[in-house]
């Protein structure tokens, strides 16, 4: 098995468990009845068939270039800024970000550079969406995007053409951070 293989094996294990984690948590809120733990078990058989039979990349194995990803926390430090310092709310600060950043290839179109800079902004936009009791100021949501800039780093062919990538890449920098700051904190 080639190192190629191998990460991109582990990485699929890996939003796998962030994803059933992830539907366990919701679940686990609204516990109510038998209907939702069916619920649970029937969407954690579908994504885990989804992960097995789907086309989810490509055969070639590219990686996004560091200077894309850099683009990442200057996303979430926006989106961050908009939702918390003024106000404007999580889905509306990610959108004007996202929005914002749709327009940046237009500066030069023949760019390769420049298109690839959007989704990068807007994957950080999600990480600027956090509620203040995840995300509690800049430097958890500067660690999150750095660890989703691994992630992304790492999908470049992932899951190609499945919607909610970018979503689940933020997802998982700050689950990954809050496990972090969580560690840090017992020990410290």
């Amino acid at each position: 098995m080639n190192r190629n293989s191998t990460i991109r094996k582990f990485f699929i294990v890996f939003l796998l468990i962030i994803q059933v984690v992830f539907l366990f948590a919701i679940f686990r809120e609204n516990l109510q009845s038998w209907w939702t733990i069916a619920s649970m078990f029937i969407l954690c058989i579908l994504i885990l068939v989804t992960y097995l039979k789907g086309q989810l990349h490509h055969e070639d194995h590219e990686y996004e270039h560091i200077l894309v990803v850099l683009w990442i926390p200057i996303g979430a430090v926006a989106s961050f800024y908009l939702n918390h310092f003024l106000h404007f709310g999580p889905v509306i600060s990610a959108a004007a970000v996202g929005s914002t950043a749709s327009f940046i290839p237009g500066f030069n179109k023949r760019s390769h550079y420049l298109k690839q800079l959007p989704a990068a902004i807007y994957c950080g936009a999600f990480i600027g969406m956090s509620s203040t009791g995840v995300a509690p100021g800049i430097s958890f949501v500067l660690t999150a995007s750095f660890f989703t800039a691994i992630l992304l780093i790492l999908s470049k062919n992932l899951f190609a053409g499945v919607g909610g990538k970018l979503g689940t890449m933020a997802f998982a920098g700050v689950v990954i951070t809050s496990f972090v700051y969580f560690l840090i904190s017992s020990y410290v």
